[in-house]
């Protein structure tokens, strides 16, 4: 039956189809995404952790000592502006010795490869997994 005049279009089962195909497509690209957008603000933090060692290190060349080396005014969270997705401490402060830690927060969270992220006075780097090479 080859009308001239009939309408043609997309059938029902093709429209089912394409719209299988988008959403397998979807399902693949969301989690490899939000993995990416996961992986940018942890190099973020960890840009932070070494800046922050910069720092306690070149309070250490004036004053021979990192005790008193307190965090700098905002740069107890990464990033610095905007939504927090780490925050950063320092513990065991000492004469001669420091540790840095960046802690996931909110969506950060569900970044189980790495988890907290530390540094310490001897450039020591350190992650909640075992994995630390993919981490840093």
């Amino acid at each position: 039956m080859n009308r001239p005049n009939a309408i043609r279009g997309f059938t029902l089962i093709e429209l089912m189809i394409a719209v299988a195909i988008v959403g397998i497509l979807v399902a693949v690209a969301v989690p490899a995404y939000q993995d990416s957008v996961r992986k940018a603000r942890r190099g973020q933090a960890k840009a932070d952790l070494v800046e922050i060692a910069q720092l306690a290190e070149r309070f250490r060349s004036v004053n021979n000592t990192y005790v008193g080396f307190a965090l700098p005014t905002g740069m107890n969270v990464s990033p610095r502006q905007g939504t927090t997705y780490y925050n950063i401490a320092i513990a065991n402060q000492t004469a001669n010795t420091y540790t840095l830690t960046a802690t996931p927060q909110g969506p950060q969270t569900e970044d189980t490869l790495c988890g907290t992220l530390g540094l310490n006075a001897a450039g020591v780097k350190s992650a909640a997994t075992s994995d630390i090479s993919r981490c840093w």
